[in-house]
């Protein structure tokens, strides 16, 4: 190997340090950044000498009083039982319907296919608030709002479930149709080729359907609080929390309180997409295919 070789390669391999180098200091910054409010809240949540802000993190006195307090004497426990309904009921839902409509619109080929996926596009470009006024008063006359909230964000969220085909229909693409038709020559219902063959196929973009459709109505606020109606009974955490400082004199009193609520809503499901991120990703990355 030449003197020149010998210098061409250190001098890459120099480069592509430092590269690496630069990559993980922005990285890093970047992380920080993004963790300095969560690691103030968690702090401020074990905060005991006073229940305003104050302008310094770390606490002077130490202790569970706030978790102890949020959980007697509010309602926090009502907001957390409604948002976990909602969030499994929606999680279930819409995670079927999806895979169907992908399954349909991924193996099959019918008269207006491609219409059907262009409107779907078309339509998920319209904001959801659009329509929050008709919303609300079809849910009002079902009887679905105030105390009666909960079903009816279950309804609302998983009302347009099967336009979320997208991601799940370009992972499906990846799985080779020769499956099922071996399937079907040995005499398998459509049912019995998605359940049984496909099915145990696809666990990344199944788990990452069911997250992100966890998720969603876990940290909803605008709409929730519209068809709540300020009653507690109704209310996910979002909602709750946010009355919980709604007024300067109630965020001088509550805000230790808030951040305790922070803490416990944040905690499960950040746990949650940390055990699941490998399927997360695969579920991303798999459905990212022109179909």
């Amino acid at each position: 190997m030449s003197e020149k070789t010998s210098k061409h390669k250190m001098g890459l391999k120099a480069k592509t340090t430092l590269g690496n180098i630069i990559a993980y200091a922005v990285i890093i910054t970047m992380c920080v950044v993004w963790l300095i409010p969560f690691i103030c809240i968690f702090l401020e949540s074990f905060r005991m000498e006073s229940t305003m802000q104050v302008g310094y993190v770390i606490p002077k006195e130490w202790g569970l009083g706030n978790y102890i307090s949020l959980l007697k004497d509010t309602d926090f426990l009502i907001w957390y039982k409604n948002t976990l309904i909602i969030g499994l009921a929606v999680a279930v839902i819409q995670t079927f319907t999806v895979f169907c409509v992908s399954y349909t619109l991924s193996r099959m080929r019918f008269n207006g296919r491609k219409v059907l996926m262009n409107i779907s596009l078309v339509l998920g470009m319209f904001p959801g608030f659009v329509t929050v006024i008709v919303l609300y008063n079809i849910l009002s006359d079902l009887g679905m709002t105030g105390p009666g909230a909960v079903p009816g964000l279950i309804l609302v969220y998983t009302a347009s479930s099967g336009m979320g085909f997208h991601v799940a229909k370009g992972f499906f693409d990846t799985i080779s149709k020769s499956l099922d038709e071996a399937a079907r020559v040995d005499g398998a219902s459509r049912a019995q080729v998605m359940f049984k063959i496909i099915l145990p196929l696809t666990k990344p973009i199944v788990i990452y359907t069911l997250l992100t459709a966890f998720m969603s109505p876990w940290g909803d606020f605008m709409f929730a609080k519209y068809i709540a109606h300020n009653t507690s009974k109704g209310m996910n955490v979002a909602v709750g929390l946010q009355m919980l400082i709604g007024s300067p004199n109630s965020l001088a009193a509550n805000y230790t309180k808030f951040c305790a609520g922070g803490v416990l809503v944040a905690v499960p499901i950040t746990i949650l997409f940390m055990c699941l991120q490998k399927y997360y990703v695969e579920g991303v990355t798999g459905g990212a295919v022109k179909g």
